[in-house]
């Protein structure tokens, strides 16, 4: 179970991985995602599902070998298994028919959009796609996304690929009907970026977030979020929810709660015996 079967670097530092687990691959639906363990005494962390093969029993992952979990992970090699791998967790994507809708992913997030890009085109949705990353570099499945799309279009921060920014976004909204817009990225400032534009058109704006997550069955809640002002759970009542309802700032907050943690971590090596919590400098 769980078996590596295609392992390939996409850009620096992003990783695409097939493995084999016929009950996720059957079960699982696009916006889902699973959650991971590298070893016993590993953390869990979860990544989003960016598809599936029912026929071959397989999964698709995309992930960013940012923290030292992810790049333990993206050491494994073809052939080689997954610890533990659960899921499909959270709820799927409200797929159906609903007219033009513009899908926008960002960087690593490119990967699960993808798989929902798919889907919304099977329902019979017309598809104006955007990806976007930091730099041209970092760019992944344009191919991929270009043949999926009606209407696709590139964006960079930096401006060295397609249009610098969103903005280039106002034209489209002003000279489309668009009936709505789903959009995904690890960026928070991106998706709030996104959804004050769409709010300025009317526009139904879902969005996939990424708090900090632990078990992903909404027993510890370390996953929760501020929609409407009420207290939710990512992983149980998302992660998908109304841009417009959306804490941004509560989000932002949460998600740097453990940075100085995330960072010591990955700097230190696992088969150092040293006490995490001496070099973390905290009490």
């Amino acid at each position: 179970m769980n078996r590596i079967i295609v392992r390939k670097e996409l850009a620096p530092k992003i990783r695409l991985m097939e493995f084999e687990n016929p009950d996720i691959a059957f079960r699982a639906k696009p916006g889902q995602f699973v959650v991971i363990q590298m070893g016993e005494k590993g953390e869990r962390f979860p990544l989003t599902i960016s598809g599936t093969d029912p026929d071959k029993g397989t999964v698709r992952l995309i992930f960013n070998e940012v923290g030292k979990s992810s790049r333990r992970l993206g050491t494994l090699s073809e052939g080689e298994d997954i610890d533990n791998v659960a899921g499909p967790l959270g709820n799927p994507t409200e797929i159906e028919k609903f007219g033009t809708v513009l899908c926008l992913g960002g960087g690593v997030m490119i990967g699960p959009m993808a798989y929902e890009v798919a889907a919304f085109k099977e329902a019979g949705n017309r598809l104006i796609t955007v990806i976007g990353a930091r730099t041209k570099e970092l760019l992944i499945l344009k191919a991929e996304m270009n043949a999926l799309s009606d209407d696709f279009y590139i964006s960079t921060d930096d401006g060295s690929e397609g249009y610098a920014g969103l903005d280039f976004l106002r034209k489209i909204f002003e000279r489309e009907k668009i009936d709505r817009v789903i959009g995904m990225s690890v960026a928070t400032a991106t998706l709030r970026a996104l959804c004050e534009l769409t709010e300025t058109y009317g526009i139904k704006t879902i969005v996939s977030l990424t708090p900090i997550m632990l078990d992903g069955t909404g027993m510890c809640g370390v996953c929760r979020v501020s929609v409407g002002g009420e207290t939710r759970f990512t992983c149980v009542d998302g992660p998908e929810f109304d841009g417009h309802l959306v804490d941004w700032d509560e989000l932002e907050s949460r998600k740097r709660a453990y940075s100085h943690e995330e960072r010591v971590a990955a700097l230190c090596d696992e088969h150092v015996g040293r006490d995490f919590v001496s070099l973390s400098g905290r009490k």
